[in-house]
């Protein structure tokens, strides 16, 4: 089983994340930005991950905080689980409607950190989230699982459709990604021979 702990405490926050990429899309979300958890059950659903997530942040100030340093979390469980990367398929994507939405996300596990995030979200609050937390956790996420993350808001009016669109997307591009290759089993999905 390819899983991973991280826990991570600083003076604005407390962050546990437990992460099993081949389990079967069981979520415990507790944040505290009742959005986000949607958001990462979601996730969790989609890509067929078993995730766990507890945090404990100064959301009195706002949710900054809390949503950059979960994002940091996961990226590290990512890469944590993943290890050498042997034998995984390395690339995931997908278009996904939701509703009036389509979103287009594409991901490259290649160890080298890139995020490229286009997307017009209407409102700026979705509830009392603000909407602009989304690239900032895609970019503590992508950063610290080094892989390669394209997100692009193809169409779309309602702003809670077109961030679901984006965690959904998200999660069942990665469920590509890190599949096993049963073609290649032991591989390194890369001419260098490391990833």
């Amino acid at each position: 089983m390819r899983q991973s702990q991280i826990v991570r405490k600083t003076a604005e926050t407390d962050v546990r994340v437990s992460l099993c990429l081949d389990g079967g899309g069981r979520a415990d979300i507790q944040t505290g930005v009742g959005f986000l958890d949607h958001m990462l059950t979601l996730f969790a659903v989609h890509g067929g991950f078993d995730l766990a997530v507890h945090c404990t942040g100064d959301t009195d100030t706002d949710d900054h905080h809390s949503v950059e340093d979960i994002g940091i979390c996961l990226g590290q469980a990512f890469s944590q689980a993943l290890g050498d990367k042997r034998g995984i398929m390395r690339y995931g994507d997908l278009t996904l409607p939701m509703d009036e939405a389509l979103i287009l996300c594409a991901v490259d596990l290649s160890g080298r950190p890139y995020l490229r995030y286009s997307a017009q979200i209407p409102a700026q609050k979705v509830g009392t989230f603000d909407t602009e937390l989304v690239k900032e956790f895609f970019m503590a996420f992508t950063t610290h699982a080094a892989m390669a993350l394209h997100i692009r808001q193809l169409d779309g009016e309602n702003s809670h459709h077109i961030i679901e669109g984006m965690f959904k997307a998200a999660g069942r591009a990665l469920r590509t990604a890190v599949r096993l290759d049963p073609d290649r089993p032991g591989m390194v999905p890369s001419s260098k021979g490391v990833l």
